[in-house]
């Protein structure tokens, strides 16, 4: 049940990374197959299929190629990697709200399928949970993460070389933060996560209601 949603999630994050690169000028993605909604050209096979079906609780896809000297002159490149970057995150977050928004309609107007057909809410529910922790995960200020490159293009001059030594061993942090809390039972996302679902609840009984 949680592959479904998450092959879709990881999905649009890549496309959303594509088509905001191509719109900065750089077709680079396009020209390799990956400005596409179609999953197949995006999955990862350890990523996107192994790993979720063994259980563990997290994915990726195959990371969109981007040549930032290919933006358009009217942006920098430092600025284009930042946009294509947050894209991606932003993306997730815009499916979580869809999701909560179609659970929202279905308890309201056709509340005979959310008891009868059970499947349908849970892949809702799924989907919002995944791409919340998809937009939180990604926009941690870790290389190679969309955040660490985010934090690369908005770090001063006067912190870069901080800034680098961090880079460097950021690969070896990231799987810190991946396997840790996993090793100590720890959730690393479950107040934000909580709080999400606090949102979509008042959303979604708001809507409900009225």
């Amino acid at each position: 049940m949680r592959l479904i949603p998450l092959v879709l999630s990881l999905t649009v994050h890549e496309w959303a990374h594509a088509y905001s690169a191509f719109r900065l000028g750089d077709d680079t993605a396009a020209r390799m197959g990956r400005l596409t909604l179609n999953p197949i050209p995006h999955i990862d096979p350890i990523g996107t299929l192994l790993l979720p079906l063994l259980g563990v609780p997290f994915g990726w896809a195959k990371p969109v190629p981007v040549n930032p000297s290919n933006f358009d002159r009217k942006i920098s490149m430092r600025t284009g990697d930042v946009i294509v970057s947050i894209a991606g995150p932003f993306s997730n977050l815009v499916l979580a709200v869809i999701c909560v928004i179609a659970l929202a309609l279905l308890y309201r107007f056709a509340p005979e399928t959310m008891f009868e057909h059970r499947a349908v809410g849970m892949l809702l529910e799924r989907g919002f949970v995944i791409n919340v922790i998809l937009a939180l995960f990604n926009m941690l200020p870790v290389p190679p993460l969309d955040g660490g490159h985010v934090a690369n293009g908005l770090m001063p001059y006067r912190f870069r070389p901080q800034w680098e030594r961090f880079a460097a061993v950021g690969p070896a942090v990231l799987m810190a933060i991946v396997f840790l809390p996993q090793l100590l039972n720890f959730s690393l996302f479950s107040w934000p996560l909580y709080v999400a679902r606090s949102a979509a609840s008042s959303v979604i009984g708001a809507i409900v209601s009225l």
